[in-house]
């Protein structure tokens, strides 16, 4: 096998508040040795996550087994997901916002026609669903969980206590047609094919604030892995709450 040198288009900083927190758990766990030292561990998960290299190529990089690789990545996942804020601590962030933006998006994933629950109708394949919310600005703010792909986007936004949440917040929220029913805090644009005309401009005002959130959902997607997962679902929504994190990191 080949090897040559490669990038990942983030910071040192990213990499160095990755490598402390490692860092601190090898300190808890009380770890002596390891094959490879904490800077390089550190730099196995954005590989990973952000140019989606698959393990067998990380181990022909960095000179260690598939199965190292494998632990040290899933190590550094589940170090980065306790990090991640949960709905409750992000609410006191998006108090301070004007207005957010609600958006779901599906993460393929490699599931057979047999899958049924990870089926998206919506978008003809298979997938998790993720909710997300954006300020007004189109900044990632955070991510839910992840669930299977035939979760409409309302179900999905009402299981995670985000409908509840932003009602009892009194905040204005912007999303599409999938949200219709959410409540009058949750704006969406009319539905029809022959609106009036004030309805079509208010469609296109609509749009024009909503687009920030598909900005959040490309920018989340821009960590190659996440385009298609071939892990365990189980193991989809730490990967979303480490990207989260690292992005947060990076910002």
């Amino acid at each position: 096998m080949l090897v040559y040198p490669s990038s990942i288009d983030l910071s040192t900083s990213t990499l160095r508040f990755l490598a402390r927190e490692l860092r601190a758990r090898r300190r808890n766990i009380g770890t002596r040795w390891r094959l490879l030292p904490v800077a390089r561990q550190a730099l196995l998960a954005p590989a990973h996550l952000r140019c989606g290299d698959t393990y067998a190529q990380l181990a022909a990089g960095f000179g260690i087994g598939i199965a190292t690789v494998y632990r040290y990545i899933r190590e550094a996942i589940e170090v980065l997901a306790t990090l991640a804020p949960t709905l409750t601590q992000a609410m006191k962030t998006i108090r301070t916002k004007a207005f957010v933006i609600l958006d779901g998006t599906l993460l393929p994933i490699d599931r057979i026609a047999a899958d049924t629950p990870y089926y998206s109708g919506k978008h003809k394949r298979h997938g998790m669903n993720v909710q997300i919310l954006t300020d007004p600005f189109g900044r990632l703010l955070w991510a839910s969980p992840a669930l299977p792909g035939s979760a409409h986007d309302l179900t999905a936004a009402r299981q995670h206590g985000i409908i509840d949440a932003l009602a009892a917040a009194g905040l204005r929220c912007w999303a599409d047609k999938a949200y219709q029913g959410a409540g009058g805090h949750v704006r969406i644009p009319f539905r029809g094919r022959r609106l009036k005309q004030w309805k079509r401009r208010h469609n296109t005002t609509h749009a024009m604030i909503r687009y920030l959130g598909e900005q959040a959902i490309a920018t989340l997607k821009g960590w190659r892995l996440l385009r298609k997962l071939r892990c365990s679902t189980n193991r989809i929504t730490h990967v979303v709450k480490a990207v989260v994190v690292l992005h947060h990191a990076s910002a």
